[in-house]
């Protein structure tokens, strides 16, 4: 697999937020941020897009502002590049530890914002996620930005057997319904099975092992340069290797 679009240079140091993007003037409401000309026609982008802000996005009660937050400036970058964004990019305080550790963008977009309400996303979305209207062709595209927010994947060799390599794809949600829509959507689409579980902490699991990891990872890097985040994709090429 190749690199991932907007992949960094790999170093664990903050670079200064001035140099991530450059910040917009402030438009007669007040707000600060550019969007340029963009419509709500799906794309390969934007269905990974709805991915990362259903995982690590916020809609706000006042129908306009939408929000990111990840430990990932990439992460950011990349939900800024898909959606034309010159936003100012903060450091937002972790609410265990209170140190600034995460990166946290915040732009204003109602069109943006009746768009996901449509395709099934609401404020306080955590626990009421059900169903998501992504259309099929863009499926493993929004399952790759998922990944990228609250999901994993975990590999090793099973001492107990010979030559036994395990490799294991997970999606976490506080929504049990929403992650078995996805598993119906998965099975009905690539005909992979998977199974959830309760994970403690309200938090449930949608797992695939083995032959079934692999093969849903492949349909989610289903070519090179697909923006994505950069470590986890690195991490799934190093146990593959």
């Amino acid at each position: 697999m190749s690199p991932c679009q907007g992949e960094g240079s790999g170093s664990n140091s903050r670079p200064p937020l001035k140099k991530i993007f450059p910040y917009s003037k402030l438009n007669t409401n007040g707000i600060r941020y550019i969007l340029d000309e963009y419509t709500m026609k799906w794309s390969n982008k934007l269905a990974y897009a709805v991915g990362l802000i259903t995982t690590d996005g916020n809609l706000s009660k006042d129908g306009r502002h939408i929000n990111l937050t990840s430990k990932d400036v990439e992460q950011i970058q990349n939900l800024a590049n898909i959606l034309k964004l010159k936003n100012k990019v903060s450091l937002k305080k972790s609410s265990y530890t209170g140190v600034k550790k995460y990166y946290f963008l915040q732009f204003g977009d109602v069109k943006l914002f009746k768009f996901l309400l449509s395709v099934g996303l609401m404020p306080n979305k955590t626990k009421q996620l059900a169903e998501l209207k992504i259309p099929n062709k863009y499926f493993a595209d929004y399952l790759r930005g998922f990944l990228d927010g609250d999901g994993y994947t975990n590999s090793y060799w099973d001492k107990r057997w010979k030559n036994s390599f395990l490799l294991y794809t997970g999606f976490v949600s506080a929504s049990k319904a929403h992650l078995e829509w996805m598993r119906t959507k998965i099975m009905t689409l690539y005909g992979i099975t998977g199974r959830i579980k309760f994970s403690g902490k309200s938090t449930y699991q949608l797992i695939y092992a083995k032959h079934s990891s692999l093969k849903i990872l492949k349909h989610m890097y289903y070519k090179p340069g697909i923006i994505c985040l950069s470590r986890k994709k690195f991490k799934i090429e190093k146990a593959l290797d």
